[in-house]
């Protein structure tokens, strides 16, 4: 019997951050603005750090929840943030998104007035 099979049948995927496409941007673009706009970065990053080892998990529990939210939000940003989620770098890239995001946001409040 062939034991190749047995070599990937526990594999994970590295920690090291992805690039979303570019529907998967606009969504966490979208998403990342929002939270700033509230005023909710420090939250949404221990948040995001907190949920690091379920963020698989989460992601399929928005698939399960997708026909029942469709009414709600649109389906194709929320499945975009859904597959992204699936990968284990997504959390470090979501942090750095929503940290790049609030310093662009600081930069344009900042210009001085002539």
């Amino acid at each position: 019997m062939k034991k190749g099979w047995f070599k990937k049948a526990f594999h994970v995927d590295s920690d090291e951050p992805i690039e979303p496409n570019e529907t998967q941007k606009n969504a966490l673009d979208m998403l990342c603005r929002g939270i700033i706009r509230r005023g909710l970065t420090t939250p949404a990053i221990i948040g995001v750090e907190m949920g690091r080892p379920l963020n698989f998990l989460g992601s399929q529990t928005m698939h399960f929840f997708t026909p029942l939210i469709s009414a709600f939000v649109p389906t194709e940003s929320w499945n975009a943030v859904a597959e992204f989620l699936e990968h284990r770098g997504s959390v470090d890239w979501i942090r750095n998104r929503i940290e790049e995001l609030e310093n662009e946001m600081d930069k344009t409040k900042e210009k001085p007035k002539k």
